[in-house]
C-alpha cells in the first residue's frame, strides 16, 4: 500500500507549514481575497468564520467520483463557510448562513481517526481553504494517532499559491472545481476577482505536487480530478475550460462534467442583468455538448 504524503514529511517541516499557516491567517491571506481580517483576534473573514474549525456535518459520502467514494466511501467533513460567493450554491446554508458549529483542533482530529476507522477510503475535506491552519494542526494530531489514509482536497478552484504551497507533500489528492472562463461571470455570479486566471495558476500547481490522478485497485491514492459543472447558457465558458485543461495541465486529467445545476441560494432572487439562463437547469443538449468538447481534446477520464 502507498503511504500517504503527510507520513513522509519530516515533523520538523510539517510544524513550520503549521507555524507559517496560523501566520496567514491573521491577518487573513489564507485566499486570494486577501481580506486581511484579524481571526486572532475575533474578526470573521469574507469566508464567514473565525479561527477555530467549523463544520456543518461528516460522515462517510458515496455520492463522490468511483475513485474517491469507492466501495466504503469518502469520509467527507464540510468546513463551514466559503472563500467564494457563488449566488448559486447548492450548499447555501453552510457557505453563506453559517451552519455549523464551531469546534477544538482535537475534536476535528477525532474526526478524522473516526472516519478512519468507520473504513472511508480518504478523509475529504469540503472547502478547506480558510480552515487551512486548523486541517494542519489536526492532521498532526491524527498522524500521532495512527491515521494513515490520503487526504482529498476538496476546493472551489479559488486558491493562493502561497497557501498551496504550504500543503505540498501533506495533500494526497487535489479536487478543485474550475468554474467560469470569464472574469465577468466570476465577479458577477460568485463576487470573485480574476477567477480564471487564478484557477487556472491553482490548477498548474496541484498538478505539479501531485500529477495525474493514480488509482490502486480503483481507488484513487494521489493525483489531480478536476470538476466542472456546466452552467445554463454558458457553454462557451465549458469550452474555454476544457481547452485550457487538455493543452496547459494533462490530457490524462481526470474530469468529472457535471449537469447537476438548478436554480438555488440567491439567484433565484436576485439573478444578475443578463444572466436569466441562470433560473433554468441545464438542457440534455448542452450537457452532450460540453461531453463532446472533451472527448474532442482527448479528455476521456472521467467520462466513463
Amino acid at each position: 500500500m502507498t503511504l500517504p504524503g503527510y507520513l513522509t514529511i519530516p515533523e520538523n517541516t510539517f510544524n513550520a507549514r503549521i507555524h507559517a499557516a496560523w501566520e496567514r491567517s491573521s491577518p487573513c491571506m489564507l485566499c486570494p481575497r486577501q481580506c486581511m481580517a484579524l481571526r486572532k483576534k475575533g474578526e470573521l473573514g469574507f469566508c464567514r468564520t473565525g479561527i477555530h474549525p467549523h463544520i456543518a456535518s461528516y460522515g462517510p459520502h458515496f455520492g463522490e467520483e468511483g475513485p474517491i467514494s469507492g466501495t466504503r466511501g469518502s469520509g467527507t467533513v464540510f468546513f463551514t463557510g466559503c472563500t467564494m460567493g457563488c449566488r448559486f450554491c447548492q450548499n447555501y446554508e453552510i457557505s453563506h448562513d453559517r451552519v455549523g458549529q464551531e469546534i477544538t483542533v482535537h475534536d476535528l482530529a477525532d474526526i478524522f481517526l473516526y472516519l478512519q476507522e468507520r473504513g472511508c477510503h480518504n478523509i475529504n475535506l469540503v472547502t478547506p481553504t480558510h480552515q487551512v491552519p486548523a486541517i494542519l494542526e489536526s492532521l498532526r494530531i491524527a498522524i500521532k494517532g495512527g491515521l494513515q489514509i490520503p487526504i482529498v482536497y476538496n476546493t472551489s478552484g479559488y486558491e493562493s499559491p502561497g497557501t498551496l504551497s504550504l500543503l505540498e507533500g501533506i495533500i494526497d489528492i487535489y479536487m478543485p472545481d474550475f468554474k467560469f472562463a470569464d472574469e465577468e461571470t466570476g465577479k458577477n455570479l460568485s463576487c470573485t476577482t480574476n477567477y480564471p486566471r487564478i484557477c487556472e495558476e491553482a490548477l498548474r500547481e496541484m498538478h505539479r505536487q501531485a500529477g495525474d490522478l493514480t488509482l490502486e485497485d480503483g481507488i484513487a491514492i494521489r493525483g489531480l480530478l478536476i470538476r466542472h459543472l456546466v452552467l445554463p447558457g454558458r457553454t462557451s465558458e465549458s469550452e474555454k475550460i476544457i481547452k485550457f485543461i487538455a493543452e496547459q495541465i494533462s490530457r490524462d486529467t481526470w474530469l468529472n462534467i457535471m449537469d447537476q445545476y438548478r436554480p438555488a441560494g440567491e439567484i433565484r432572487k436576485t439573478c444578475p442583468d443578463g444572466y436569466a439562463d441562470m433560473l433554468r437547469r441545464v438542457s440534455d443538449k448542452e450537457f452532450v455538448h460540453v461531453r463532446k468538447v472533451a472527448e474532442k481534446y482527448g479528455l476521456v477520464r472521467g467520462l466513463e
